[in-house]
């Protein structure tokens, strides 16, 4: 199971091997090294938003989008573990995980922010472990992942913090949600059927579709933004790679086919391209690459 940030930093710690022969050619986007996850463009597709442990401290940090452009915190007050930030479709607000630590695991919450980090406050108080917060595309409702009622299961709530409600009640693990660009359907990885898996669901949370198959993980899933496509997570060649499967779950190909660790995709706002997390540099850095 990967449900937080501590459970991927340690997928991004495994050994990076030899790259394949057949791998693609991204570009490389920052050079640091240092771990990092959760990238999400904003919706002008000008600025990158994702999670950086930098100097032991995991935050939330921004850059521009073109390869070169500075990072820089986005709430550099907090000086505990915060991460998972997710654009509003207009740009103006941030929803994001604030992890207050208490013992072995921290409280988590959900709390949302201005752009440029001000106006910080909390959506979800801490329940249990809060996590995956997701914008609606109409802004007006967040899609998250809760363990209040034992295990995780999909939540949302009104962007004012009101009006929560349960999605699925199943006793497998459901994770990494994601809002179909007309926010009709939810793409999210469940093990309802044994392994990770892909399915789908209305927003009403009912007759989940499982979309792939197979002894392997499939996990983060994100929409292309014309719906037709879902870029995902899975080891099913040994090691994590992209991959790209048709709404349906068919016409499965993998994207980045590299023998180092790819994580965290997330595609740009006219769909083109692709930013994620890789390894094959020896550290962890933030890649794009094209998408026909």
């Amino acid at each position: 199971m990967f449900t937080n940030a501590r459970l991927l930093l340690a997928l991004l710690c495994l050994p990076l091997g030899a790259p394949c022969a057949f791998g693609a050619d991204p570009k490389r986007l920052t050079s640091d090294g240092s771990f990092k996850q959760n990238v999400q463009w904003s919706p002008d597709g000008a600025t990158l938003l994702f999670t950086r442990i930098h100097e032991g401290k995991m935050a939330l940090w921004t850059m521009p989008a073109k390869a070169g452009g500075e990072m820089k915190r986005l709430l550099p007050e907090h000086k505990e573990p915060h991460f998972d930030g997710h654009y509003a479709p207009d740009g103006k607000r941030i929803v994001y995980v604030y992890d207050r630590l208490e013992g072995t695991d921290g409280k988590l919450s959900i709390k949302v922010c201005n752009a440029d980090g001000t106006d910080d406050q909390t959506l979800v108080p801490h329940k249990a472990f809060e996590e995956s917060p997701r914008f609606a595309p109409d802004g007006k409702t967040v899609l998250w992942v809760s363990t209040r009622d034992k295990n995780p299961d999909l939540y949302t709530v009104t962007a004012d913090g009101k009006n929560e409600k349960r999605l699925t009640n199943d006793p497998a693990y459901d994770l990494h949600p994601a809002w179909s660009p007309d926010g009709k359907t939810i793409a999210f990885a469940s093990g309802r059927s044994g392994r990770q898996k892909l399915h789908t669901m209305p927003v009403d949370g009912e007759k989940a579709t499982k979309l792939t198959d197979g002894e392997f993980l499939d996990a983060w899933p994100v929409w292309r933004p014309n719906g037709k496509q879902l870029a995902f997570v899975s080891n099913r060649t040994g090691n994590y790679d992209i991959f790209v499967c048709d709404a349906d779950g068919k016409n499965v190909r993998n994207l980045t086919e590299h023998r180092a660790q790819d994580t965290s995709p997330a595609w740009s706002p006219d769909g083109k391209k692709l930013a994620f997390v890789s390894t094959r540099a020896g550290g962890s850095d933030v890649f794009v690459i094209e998408v026909k």
